[in-house]
Order: structure tokens, then sequence, then C-alpha cells
């Protein structure tokens, strides 16, 4: 009996220090994450959903595409990003070798975070804006703009309306897995319902 509760209280243990393990991982960069959020006029939650699905917290990952760090921020928009801060010096750096400045946290995040805000200007009066800009964060701005695109005087699409309308099943299982996992974070049950007919891929652009 004792050796059964010796086990049982060791396998305990174990099951909690990978929960704390695990709990300290996903959001030791919540401050950072808020912050930069902030700044951008975004909600922490939905950057906290997209970092969780791009990485899951790895700061060094790279894409194979060329896109860096936890956000996987691609060098074109790295540059694009330094253009706008109009210092020569960040601008020359990025040129060279965004490696190392994308690769910080607290920068990859500030980035990423000035790219979404980009993308939703173009959805400020549309519902459920979050959908368009994973969508275009994922496959690009011009992309999601074609997807959101109804004939004149239909009314906006839904957001299930809208993803069924992605015609690149990565793209629509990268938006859905965000959505749900925010929509979770929010308390709700909101749900993205994919259309049992997929769409065929589009040629990538």
């Amino acid at each position: 009996m004792k050796r059964v509760i010796v086990v049982a209280l060791i396998i305990l243990t174990i099951v909690v220090g990978v929960y704390l393990s695990n709990q300290y991982w996903i959001h030791r960069y919540d401050g950072i994450i808020a912050r930069q959020a902030g700044v951008y006029r975004l909600d922490p939650d939905l950057v906290w959903s997209i970092i969780y699905e791009e990485t899951y917290f790895r700061p060094w990952k790279l894409g194979k595409d060329g896109e860096i760090g936890l956000m996987q921020i691609t060098p074109a928009v790295a540059r694009e990003w330094a253009a706008e801060t109009g210092l020569p010096d960040l601008q020359k750096q990025v040129a060279q070798d965004p490696g190392p400045l994308l690769r910080d946290p607290e920068r990859n995040i500030q980035v990423g975070s000035w790219y979404l805000e980009k993308i939703r200007e173009q959805y400020r009066d549309v519902p459920d804006a979050e959908a368009r800009m994973i969508a275009g964060y994922n496959a690009g701005p011009s992309r999601a703009a074609e997807w959101n695109r109804v004939s004149e005087g239909q009314k906006a699409l839904t957001r299930n309306e809208f993803i069924n309308k992605i015609d690149i099943p990565s793209t629509r299982a990268y938006a859905s897995s965000i959505l749900d996992r925010y929509d979770k974070l929010k308390g709700r049950n909101h749900g993205v319902t994919i259309s049992q007919e997929s769409p065929s891929p589009a040629t990538a652009r």
C-alpha cells in the first residue's frame, strides 16, 4: 500500500511539474505582448494566440520561407517596418541581416504587432475583423482583401462565411485554430464552422 501511495505521489509531482513548466513557457512573454499590443491598439489575447500557433513561443524558430522568431516575421515585412521608423541605422541593420533583431522577442512582437495593425486598418468597420487580420497575416493582405470582397450592396461576410471563402487549406486551418484559441481566452463559444465543400487551393501569388 505504501508503495502505491509513493508511486501516486511521484506521478502527481511529475504531472504538476509539467503543468507548471508549460504555464511558465507559454506565458513568459505576456508582459512584452501586453506592452506592444497596447502600442498598436491590439488585443493582447489575439497576439498571444497567433504566437502560440506560429511558434509555440520559440524565439529561435525559422520558417521554411525565411520567417524569423516568435511571430515568424519575414525579412520583407521587417524592411517595411524599418523604413517606416525613419531611422537609417535600423534600416541598414534590417537590410544587411534582420536575423539578430527579429530573434529578440521584444522587437519581433513589436514588428508583428505593427504588421497586424496595418492589416486591421482595412477592416475597421467590418465585424469579426480578427478573422480578416489573421488570414492576412498568414497569406498576405491582398489575399485577405480578395476573400473579404462582396458584391456592391451585399452585407459584410460573417466570420464563418469569410473563413469558408479562404481557398488555401493551410490558411483556413491556421485561421480557424487561432480563432478557436482566441475565443477560449475570451470565454466565448463562438466557434468556426468550416464548410464541408472545400474550395480548390489558390495559386500562390
